[in-house]
């Protein structure tokens, strides 16, 4: 019963405030605050773009609250320790099982943290490689060879990784590429003006494809 009147709660919430996003805020000592011009630019793109009409300062939300059901995505990224607690977990989880997405950008060093404690969320999902032919790499952009490469940490290619939850994708998760870097302020990284775009178009198709499903 509690589950079903979250699931309503969820979908109220999203038919008031489906062109909102906010940024998670986690306990364990992690920078949750990492890139904090990322998820304006990005918006700001995505609104160009892809016409939608999000309000251009992305909100912030604690992993425990149920203010969490009030947008159709959230955003973490950070370079130290996530920690959710048992309650924490289990909001989480009634959010992403009831039609919420997740999406997790790893700033480097993030991961064996987000790995440990997704695992309280979703005991029984591991973490799957988004095949290249998957809808989320072909929306308003088409990305023919998988998830770019932003920004370089270990020499390694990068993966989008998934969790599926009775078929649908409620969490992806930028591995080695660094989205959220090539969505910051030009100044911040430096980054050439082709690889930025390649960053917000891929980071647009995210936010469109968690607005479609």
């Amino acid at each position: 019963m509690k589950q079903f009147l979250l699931i309503l709660l969820f979908s109220f919430s999203f038919a008031i405030n489906a062109q909102e996003i906010a940024v998670l805020k986690y306990n364990g000592g992690g920078d949750w605050y990492s890139n904090p011009t990322a998820l304006p630019n990005l918006i700001e793109f995505t609104n160009k773009n892809v016409k939608t009409n999000i309000k251009k300062v992305p909100n912030t939300v604690t992993v425990g609250s149920t203010d969490i059901f009030n947008y159709p995505i959230v955003f973490l990224t950070g370079h130290g320790n996530v920690f959710f607690s048992e309650e924490e977990a289990k909001n989480l989880r009634n959010y992403l099982i009831s039609g919420g997405f997740l999406h997790i950008s790893d700033n480097y060093g993030l991961d064996k943290f987000i790995r440990r404690e997704l695992k309280k969320v979703f005991p029984e999902l591991k973490f799957q490689e988004i095949p290249k032919n998957h809808l989320i790499y072909s929306q308003t952009f088409t990305f023919k060879n998988g998830i770019p490469k932003i920004h370089e940490h270990n020499k390694k290619a990068p993966q989008g990784f998934g969790l599926f939850y009775e078929g649908r994708l409620i969490c992806f998760y930028d591995y080695e590429t660094d989205l959220s870097d090539g969505w910051e302020d030009t100044i911040v990284h430096n980054n050439p003006k082709e690889v930025r775009e390649k960053a917000l178009k891929m980071g647009s198709n995210i936010i469109e494809y968690a607005f479609k499903h």
